[in-house]
Protein backbone atom coordinates (compact mmCIF):
# COMPACT_ATOMS: atom_id res chain seq x y z
CA UNK A 1 0.00 0.00 0.00
CA UNK A 2 0.96 3.61 -0.52
CA UNK A 3 0.54 5.71 2.60
CA UNK A 4 0.82 9.49 2.70
CA UNK A 5 -0.09 12.59 4.69
CA UNK A 6 -2.24 15.35 3.23
CA UNK A 7 -3.00 18.90 4.35
CA UNK A 8 -1.43 22.22 5.17
CA UNK A 9 1.87 22.30 7.07
CA UNK A 10 1.35 21.16 10.63
CA UNK A 11 -2.19 19.99 9.90
CA UNK A 12 -1.58 16.94 7.75
CA UNK A 13 -3.88 13.94 8.03
CA UNK A 14 -3.05 10.31 7.26
CA UNK A 15 -4.15 8.98 3.89
CA UNK A 16 -3.84 6.04 1.53
CA UNK A 17 -3.85 5.67 -2.24
CA UNK A 18 -6.61 3.30 -3.38
CA UNK A 19 -6.52 0.98 -6.41
CA UNK A 20 -8.01 3.71 -8.62
CA UNK A 21 -5.40 6.28 -7.64
CA UNK A 22 -7.75 8.20 -5.34
CA UNK A 23 -6.36 9.56 -2.06
CA UNK A 24 -8.50 8.37 0.86
CA UNK A 25 -8.41 9.82 4.37
CA UNK A 26 -7.38 7.42 7.18
CA UNK A 27 -8.16 9.62 10.20
CA UNK A 28 -11.01 7.30 11.23
CA UNK A 29 -8.53 4.41 11.38
CA UNK A 30 -5.26 5.87 12.73
CA UNK A 31 -4.28 9.19 14.26
CA UNK A 32 -1.24 9.79 12.04
CA UNK A 33 1.72 8.17 10.30
CA UNK A 34 4.01 8.62 13.29
CA UNK A 35 6.22 6.33 15.40
CA UNK A 36 3.20 5.25 17.49
CA UNK A 37 1.41 3.88 14.43
CA UNK A 38 4.10 2.90 11.94
CA UNK A 39 4.21 -0.79 12.72
CA UNK A 40 3.15 -4.08 11.19
CA UNK A 41 -0.02 -4.26 13.30
CA UNK A 42 -1.24 -1.02 11.72
CA UNK A 43 -0.49 -2.32 8.23
CA UNK A 44 -2.48 -5.48 8.91
CA UNK A 45 -5.40 -3.42 10.18
CA UNK A 46 -5.41 -1.18 7.12
CA UNK A 47 -5.37 -4.18 4.76
CA UNK A 48 -8.75 -5.24 6.11
CA UNK A 49 -10.71 -2.03 5.57
CA UNK A 50 -12.89 -1.03 2.61
CA UNK A 51 -11.04 1.97 1.22
CA UNK A 52 -13.94 3.04 -0.98
CA UNK A 53 -15.96 3.91 2.13
CA UNK A 54 -13.36 6.43 3.29
CA UNK A 55 -13.53 10.18 2.51
CA UNK A 56 -11.61 11.31 -0.54
CA UNK A 57 -9.02 14.10 -0.67
CA UNK A 58 -8.76 16.41 -3.64
CA UNK A 59 -5.76 15.74 -5.88
CA UNK A 60 -4.90 19.43 -5.52
CA UNK A 61 -4.45 19.17 -1.74
CA UNK A 62 -0.87 19.54 -0.50
CA UNK A 63 1.03 16.34 0.22
CA UNK A 64 3.17 16.52 3.35
CA UNK A 65 6.07 14.38 4.57
CA UNK A 66 5.03 10.72 4.61
CA UNK A 67 6.28 10.22 8.19
CA UNK A 68 5.54 12.57 11.08
CA UNK A 69 8.34 13.27 13.55
CA UNK A 70 10.56 10.19 13.20
CA UNK A 71 12.89 9.62 16.10
CA UNK A 72 15.94 9.39 13.85
CA UNK A 73 16.90 10.41 10.31
CA UNK A 74 20.07 8.47 9.50
CA UNK A 75 22.15 8.93 6.35
CA UNK A 76 24.55 6.59 4.57
CA UNK A 77 27.31 8.31 2.61
CA UNK A 78 29.18 7.37 -0.59
CA UNK A 79 27.15 4.18 -1.07
CA UNK A 80 27.51 4.11 -4.86
CA UNK A 81 31.05 3.50 -6.06
CA UNK A 82 30.62 5.76 -9.11
CA UNK A 83 29.39 8.59 -6.86
CA UNK A 84 32.40 8.11 -4.56
CA UNK A 85 34.66 8.32 -7.61
CA UNK A 86 33.12 11.58 -8.87
CA UNK A 87 33.76 13.20 -5.47
CA UNK A 88 37.36 12.00 -5.43
CA UNK A 89 36.77 9.61 -2.53
CA UNK A 90 37.59 5.92 -2.25
CA UNK A 91 34.67 3.51 -2.12
CA UNK A 92 34.08 2.77 1.58
CA UNK A 93 34.74 -0.68 3.02
CA UNK A 94 31.87 -0.29 5.48
CA UNK A 95 28.89 2.10 5.56
CA UNK A 96 29.63 5.75 6.29
CA UNK A 97 27.01 6.94 8.77
CA UNK A 98 25.82 10.49 9.49
CA UNK A 99 22.69 12.07 10.90
CA UNK A 100 20.25 14.58 9.47
CA UNK A 101 18.30 16.69 11.97
CA UNK A 102 14.65 15.62 11.91
CA UNK A 103 13.73 19.33 11.73
CA UNK A 104 14.95 19.32 8.11
CA UNK A 105 12.09 17.06 6.99
CA UNK A 106 9.98 18.62 4.26
CA UNK A 107 7.03 17.76 2.04
CA UNK A 108 7.87 16.24 -1.35
CA UNK A 109 6.72 19.28 -3.32
CA UNK A 110 7.44 22.03 -0.79
CA UNK A 111 9.91 24.85 -1.46
CA UNK A 112 13.56 24.23 -0.61
CA UNK A 113 15.27 27.03 1.29
CA UNK A 114 18.48 28.58 -0.02
CA UNK A 115 19.97 30.38 2.98
CA UNK A 116 21.57 33.77 2.33
CA UNK A 117 24.92 32.42 3.57
CA UNK A 118 24.74 29.30 1.40
CA UNK A 119 27.16 28.99 -1.53
CA UNK A 120 27.05 25.31 -2.53
CA UNK A 121 23.58 23.80 -2.21
CA UNK A 122 23.49 20.36 -3.87
CA UNK A 123 20.93 17.67 -4.70
CA UNK A 124 20.91 13.91 -3.99
CA UNK A 125 18.14 11.50 -5.02
CA UNK A 126 18.06 8.57 -2.59
CA UNK A 127 16.08 5.54 -1.49
CA UNK A 128 14.75 5.86 2.06
CA UNK A 129 14.05 2.94 4.42
CA UNK A 130 11.30 3.23 7.07
CA UNK A 131 11.68 0.96 10.10
CA UNK A 132 8.61 -0.97 11.35
CA UNK A 133 9.65 -2.45 14.68
CA UNK A 134 12.33 -2.28 17.37
CA UNK A 135 15.63 -3.19 15.75
CA UNK A 136 18.76 -3.96 17.74
CA UNK A 137 21.77 -6.10 16.86
CA UNK A 138 20.01 -8.09 14.14
CA UNK A 139 21.46 -10.21 11.35
CA UNK A 140 21.32 -9.21 7.69
CA UNK A 141 19.06 -12.21 7.11
CA UNK A 142 16.52 -10.85 9.61
CA UNK A 143 16.61 -7.24 8.39
CA UNK A 144 13.66 -7.59 5.99
CA UNK A 145 11.40 -8.39 8.96
CA UNK A 146 12.15 -4.95 10.43
CA UNK A 147 11.51 -2.82 7.35
CA UNK A 148 7.99 -1.39 7.08
CA UNK A 149 8.50 0.25 3.72
CA UNK A 150 10.40 2.68 1.54
CA UNK A 151 10.18 6.29 0.42
CA UNK A 152 11.82 8.77 -1.92
CA UNK A 153 14.32 11.15 -0.29
CA UNK A 154 16.21 14.21 -1.52
CA UNK A 155 19.27 14.38 0.74
CA UNK A 156 19.97 18.05 0.09
CA UNK A 157 23.47 19.06 1.13
CA UNK A 158 25.25 22.39 1.52
CA UNK A 159 28.74 21.31 0.47
CA UNK A 160 30.69 24.21 1.97
CA UNK A 161 29.08 23.59 5.36
CA UNK A 162 29.45 19.82 5.00
CA UNK A 163 33.06 19.61 3.80
CA UNK A 164 34.91 22.89 4.15
CA UNK A 165 33.85 23.82 7.66
CA UNK A 166 35.12 21.98 10.73
CA UNK A 167 33.28 19.07 12.31
CA UNK A 168 30.94 16.43 10.98
CA UNK A 169 28.70 16.33 7.91
CA UNK A 170 25.54 16.92 9.93
CA UNK A 171 25.48 20.73 9.63
CA UNK A 172 25.65 20.53 5.84
CA UNK A 173 22.74 18.09 5.83
CA UNK A 174 20.31 19.55 8.34
CA UNK A 175 19.12 23.04 7.40
CA UNK A 176 15.34 23.42 7.36
CA UNK A 177 13.81 21.83 4.20
CA UNK A 178 16.95 19.75 3.43
CA UNK A 179 15.02 16.48 3.86
CA UNK A 180 12.03 16.16 1.51
CA UNK A 181 10.47 12.69 1.97
CA UNK A 182 7.63 11.02 0.11
CA UNK A 183 5.16 11.47 -1.47
CA UNK A 184 4.45 7.92 -0.32
CA UNK A 185 5.56 5.44 2.26
CA UNK A 186 5.32 2.30 0.12
CA UNK A 187 5.02 -0.96 2.03
CA UNK A 188 7.48 -3.73 1.20
CA UNK A 189 4.87 -5.99 -0.40
CA UNK A 190 4.56 -3.52 -3.30
CA UNK A 191 8.25 -3.71 -4.20
CA UNK A 192 9.31 -6.75 -6.23
CA UNK A 193 13.07 -6.18 -5.90
CA UNK A 194 14.29 -3.31 -3.72
CA UNK A 195 17.80 -3.88 -5.04
CA UNK A 196 16.76 -3.12 -8.64
CA UNK A 197 15.01 0.25 -8.72
CA UNK A 198 15.81 3.10 -11.11
CA UNK A 199 16.52 6.55 -9.65
CA UNK A 200 16.65 9.88 -11.47
CA UNK A 201 16.89 13.60 -10.77
CA UNK A 202 16.44 16.60 -13.09
CA UNK A 203 17.24 20.27 -12.45
CA UNK A 204 15.31 22.73 -14.64
CA UNK A 205 14.40 19.87 -16.96
CA UNK A 206 18.00 18.69 -17.44
CA UNK A 207 18.89 15.17 -16.32
CA UNK A 208 21.56 15.28 -13.63
CA UNK A 209 21.37 11.87 -11.94
CA UNK A 210 20.53 8.44 -13.28
CA UNK A 211 21.14 5.30 -11.26
CA UNK A 212 19.86 1.99 -9.99
CA UNK A 213 19.84 0.55 -6.48
CA UNK A 214 21.66 -2.51 -7.84
CA UNK A 215 24.76 -0.29 -7.88
CA UNK A 216 24.68 0.27 -4.12
CA UNK A 217 27.82 -0.91 -2.36
CA UNK A 218 25.82 -1.94 0.69
CA UNK A 219 22.23 -3.07 0.11
CA UNK A 220 19.30 -2.15 2.34
CA UNK A 221 19.46 -5.33 4.43
CA UNK A 222 23.17 -4.91 5.12
CA UNK A 223 22.59 -1.27 6.09
CA UNK A 224 19.79 -2.03 8.57
CA UNK A 225 21.75 -4.86 10.15
CA UNK A 226 24.94 -2.77 10.30
CA UNK A 227 23.25 0.21 11.96
CA UNK A 228 21.54 -2.05 14.50
CA UNK A 229 24.97 -3.05 15.85
CA UNK A 230 25.65 0.56 16.90
CA UNK A 231 22.21 1.97 17.77
CA UNK A 232 18.71 0.64 18.23
CA UNK A 233 16.20 1.63 15.58
CA UNK A 234 12.55 2.31 16.34
CA UNK A 235 9.34 2.33 14.28
CA UNK A 236 9.22 5.37 12.02
CA UNK A 237 12.99 5.88 11.89
CA UNK A 238 14.20 6.80 8.40
CA UNK A 239 17.47 5.68 6.81
CA UNK A 240 18.49 7.32 3.55
CA UNK A 241 20.83 5.04 1.66
CA UNK A 242 23.14 7.11 -0.55
CA UNK A 243 23.00 8.69 -3.99
CA UNK A 244 24.12 7.70 -7.51
CA UNK A 245 26.51 9.86 -9.55
CA UNK A 246 25.52 13.23 -10.99
CA UNK A 247 25.56 15.55 -7.98
CA UNK A 248 26.53 19.18 -8.53
CA UNK A 249 29.75 18.80 -6.57
CA UNK A 250 30.90 16.14 -9.03
CA UNK A 251 30.33 18.23 -12.16
CA UNK A 252 33.25 19.84 -13.98
CA UNK A 253 32.89 22.72 -13.41
CA UNK A 254 30.81 22.29 -10.28
CA UNK A 255 27.16 23.35 -10.41
CA UNK A 256 25.03 24.29 -7.42
CA UNK A 257 21.40 25.21 -6.90
CA UNK A 258 20.20 28.78 -7.26
CA UNK A 259 16.98 30.55 -6.33
CA UNK A 260 14.25 29.69 -8.81
CA UNK A 261 15.68 26.29 -9.78
CA UNK A 262 13.15 23.48 -10.11
CA UNK A 263 14.03 19.94 -9.05
CA UNK A 264 12.23 16.77 -10.09
CA UNK A 265 13.26 13.38 -8.75
CA UNK A 266 11.79 9.90 -8.89
CA UNK A 267 12.35 6.26 -8.03
CA UNK A 268 10.48 3.31 -9.55
CA UNK A 269 7.24 2.59 -7.61
CA UNK A 270 7.93 5.32 -5.04
CA UNK A 271 6.53 8.33 -6.91
CA UNK A 272 8.19 11.66 -7.62
CA UNK A 273 9.00 15.00 -6.01
CA UNK A 274 8.79 18.45 -7.58
CA UNK A 275 10.39 21.26 -5.60
CA UNK A 276 11.46 24.85 -6.16
CA UNK A 277 14.48 26.56 -4.59
CA UNK A 278 13.67 29.86 -2.82
CA UNK A 279 16.03 32.38 -1.20
CA UNK A 280 15.45 32.99 2.53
Amino acid sequence: MKLLRVGTKGNERPAILDKNGKIRELSSQIKDLNPDNLNFETILKLKNIDLEKLPEFSKTDRIGPCVKKPGKFVGIGLNYSDHAAETGAKAPTEPIVFMKATSCINGPNDDIELASNSKKLDWEVELGIVIGKETKNISEKDAANHILGYCLVNDLSEREWQIEKLGQWVKGKSHDTFGPIGPYLVTTDEITDINNLNLSLDVNGKRMQTGNTNKMIFNVYHIVSYLSKFMSLQPGDIITTGTPPGVGMGKKPQVFLEAGDKIRLSIDNLGEQNSKVVLV
